[in-house]
């Protein structure tokens, strides 16, 4: 795998966080050579933040070959993915949303637990980014074309008509160094310096609610939270602070967030460890250890624009959620998978210029509307804690009604942002210039609920093909046509897509295994799963069609298409 003539690489990766890595391994298996830049060391640890990945994220893991490898890390196979609700950590159950374990996941579904039987093989998995992390840095650092700098920093750089230039210095050795590559991903953070240089502003609510995360070891801590079936999030609901503990281990190691309070601004003036041991509901002989903290300002800000030129911003460097349903690096791996998809397109000679364009055309505009999904329901949950009173703590009747009702509402509640099936799958791009619109809008979708749909945009609905493994595994790198009878004529548009150099792969599939939302002969389909075009016959234009799928238009794509033909013509001899 070569980089361009006068090129360090293709793509020049900032930030090897999983937004990152998983950038560089889907440019990999496309063919694209990659350099990622990184602050830290090999093998130091992130921030113990993110603790769940999305169904979608893990399909797009099952693509680049790491699924497996990712399910079988974080908690013990055997440890459910409860979310919990109780007066504290250690307190009285007051409600509970049940969760597969990785061992339950492979069980038949069942109705016990809300999110079972969803529409794909890889099912959502829990595991905290300390230990997702190694898994995919030691898959992309094997990949071919990948170069990982660890220990360094991008200081500054610089674009024109060809690519971009960044200038990297080594935080060991303080060598400098520039590398020059053909386009940028920033992947670099919420605090991103790349955004920063472009002058991109972020905007939305720069507040929600505040927190004091511990990262504590506490051996005993798993013991004191009796006989119950255990919880991966077990939510602390009482006067005194509330807040949660995620298990990260599933045995010593746990995240504890405490929620500060309306007039509570000022960090510093939190007694730390009062607070965690009123979520966690332990006496002051209860002992923990420290391993990290961080103090931070939920927020739900989307950047102004993703791109400047050949620069992209993907990830947190283009939207800070709150960690409501937790989705936010799971949003950042929907993004850079979007855009790797086009930057190959072009980089390999079929897309066009203008293909990059639907980067942000499809991305921004779902990227605001699911973070305000998830801005709401944030919103909604702080102003219910403001409102928490000393009934809760009662003894007697009164507190056992208070208790059952406010753990019915939160189950109520919060059930569609850790089982949010429509924030997995329902989301659809309505204004993209590579997909061919037909005027049938997309079903609604809440973070919850999710209607299958094959209108343009939408994801194909899921189904499973004569081998039992599912029609997504059989879509190809980048185009798929899917022929549902086999008696239409479909090469004018292959013969046509092969002229032009635009990969389209046939797949046929019998009618039988198609669900009912299916309804027409023919589908084309990207491979990240979304609808490029649908019909009962080819259009009467089928170079048209892929034109449009390049991101052409017509006067652009003859001259594209007679350029790649003389290209053939020439390495023919």
């Amino acid at each position: 795998m070569d980089a361009p003539r006068d090129f360090d690489a293709a793509v020049l990766i900032v930030g090897a966080g999983p937004v990152g890595l998983v950038a560089a391994m889907d440019l990999s298996r496309r063919g694209i050579a990659s350099i990622v830049v990184e602050t830290r060391h090999v093998g130091e640890p992130p921030p113990v933040k993110c603790n769940h990945v999305a169904a979608r994220s893990m399909e797009i893991f099952r693509r680049l070959g790491v699924a497996r490898a990712v399910r079988a890390a974080g908690l013990p196979g055997d440890y459910p993915s409860d979310v919990v609700f109780l007066t504290t950590s250690t307190g009285q159950e007051i409600g509970r949303i049940p969760i597969p374990s990785r061992a339950e996941r492979a069980l038949p579904p069942s109705d016990y637990f809300p999110d079972s039987g969803w529409p794909t093989v890889e099912p959502p998995h829990r595991i905290n980014q300390i230990y997702l992390e190694p898994v995919l840095f030691e898959h992309a650092r094997k990949q071919p074309g990948v170069t990982i700098l660890n220990r360094a920093r991008l200081e500054r750089f610089a674009q024109d008509a060809d690519g971009v230039s960044g200038e990297v210095v080594g935080l060991d050795d303080g060598v400098r160094r520039t590398i020059r590559a053909r386009y940028m991903i920033a992947a670099d953070g919420g605090r991103s310096g790349v955004r920063k240089q472009l002058g991109i502003r972020l905007t939305g609510n720069a507040e929600i609610s505040r927190y004091l995360s511990t990262h504590i070891r506490a051996p005993s801590l798993l013991g004191l939270m009796g006989g119950r079936r255990p919880g991966w999030m077990n939510h602390a609901v009482n006067p005194r602070r509330t807040g949660n503990a995620v298990a990260i281990d599933g045995k010593v190691e746990w995240l504890v967030h405490a929620h500060l309070k309306g007039d509570e601004k000022d960090f510093d003036a939190i007694d730390r460890d009062r607070a965690i041991r009123d979520v966690l509901g332990v006496d002051d002989d209860f002992e923990y250890e420290v391993l990290g903290k961080e103090d931070w300002i939920a927020r739900r800000l989307v950047a102004e624009r993703f791109r400047e030129g050949r620069v992209f911003l993907a990830g947190d460097a283009a939207h800070i959620w709150i960690p409501v349903a937790g989705y936010g690096m799971n949003a950042g791996i929907a993004d850079v998978t979007n855009l790797t998809f086009m930057l190959a397109a072009r980089l390999n000679g079929w897309g066009s210029q203008d293909m990059l364009d639907a980067y942000e055309l499809e991305r921004h505009p779902i990227t605001d509307q699911l973070s305000r999904f998830v801005g709401g329901l944030g919103q909604k949950l702080a102003k219910d804690r403001a409102g928490y009173g000393p009934e809760l703590a009662a003894q007697g009747p009164e507190g056992d009604a208070a208790r059952a009702a406010l753990g019915r509402y939160l189950v109520e509640q919060n059930t569609p942002q850790y089982c949010c099936e429509g924030l997995n799958f329902a989301y659809f791009y309505d204004n993209s210039p590579l997909v061919t619109y037909d005027g049938e809008a997309a079903p609604a979708y809440s973070l919850g609920s999710y209607t299958p749909s094959s209108v343009p945009g939408a994801r194909l609905p899921f189904f499973r093909m004569e081998d039992g493994n599912p029609v997504h595994d059989r879509l190809g790198d980048d185009y798929t046509l899917l022929r549902f009878d086999p008696s239409l004529d479909v090469s004018a548009l292959l013969a046509g897509a092969a002229q032009a150099g635009v990969p389209v792969q046939l797949l046929d599939v019998d009618r039988v295994l198609a669900p009912d939302t299916i309804r027409h002969g023919l589908l084309v389909v990207r491979s990240d799963q979304q609808i490029a075009w649908r019909g009962d016959a080819l259009p009467v234009d089928p170079a048209g069609l892929v034109a449009k799928l390049a991101g052409f238009d017509a006067n652009a794509f003859a001259r594209h298409r007679a350029a790649h033909r003389a290209a053939l013509l020439d390495k023919a001899g």
